[in-house]
């Protein structure tokens, strides 16, 4: 692709959230990515469907989006930032969400903190493409122009969970004595959180 043709497609990408939320185009794309995404159809195994409560409604709601996998932890990142409803849904649901590629998988998701953001960033970049123009640093910058940016795009580490159980596991504070849904060691085959 040339450059002219890259710029315009970049700008076509930032029309479509120019608010820092999808307009009507996008949300119609979004639905379709994740019908696709979650029935693993011509999607590469690290484009997912995650699933989480909304945080009014109580309804599950859907939304494509990329794990990138990087020092052997599987992560997601919100290309739009704090901003991004589904992060604000799944902070409301204290990480209990469920990732999909052809089957459920229910996950933990854990928030980075700042100081460790910023490979994960750069990893993703490289990793989601469709991820380049909402983020303002170039995918070949060093990881200080990450580091930079890293408080205004959170990422979530995923971590395995049960199916059904009390709470979030003590990870995430849970009072001694609770049992913990988050194994020390996955017996999953084929997760790797």
């Amino acid at each position: 692709m040339d450059q002219v043709s890259d710029r315009r497609l970049h700008r076509f990408k930032r029309w479509m959230y120019r608010s820092g939320r999808p307009n009507w185009l996008a949300r119609s794309m979004n639905r379709v990515s994740a019908w696709q995404f979650s029935a693993g159809f011509l999607a590469p195994g690290n484009w997912v469907t995650l699933e989480v409560a909304g945080r009014r409604s109580g309804r599950t709601v859907s939304f494509p989006v990329v794990a990138v996998d990087h020092d052997g932890r599987r992560y997601l990142v919100s290309m739009l930032g704090e901003r991004a409803n589904w992060v604000r849904n799944v902070r409301a649901a204290a990480g209990r969400a469920v990732l999909r590629h052809g089957h459920r998988r229910p996950v933990l998701l854990v928030e980075e903190p700042v100081e460790r953001r910023a490979p994960v960033l750069r990893h993703y970049l490289e990793k989601a493409p469709g991820a380049r123009p909402h983020l303002p640093v170039h995918r070949g910058a060093p990881l200080a122009e990450f580091a930079r940016i890293a408080a205004e795009y959170p990422v979530f580490r995923i971590l395995p969970r049960a199916e059904k159980g009390p709470g979030p596991a003590r990870i995430l504070g849970v009072a001694p004595g609770q049992p913990e849904l988050v194994p020390k060691t996955s017996s999953r085959k084929g997760f790797r959180g």
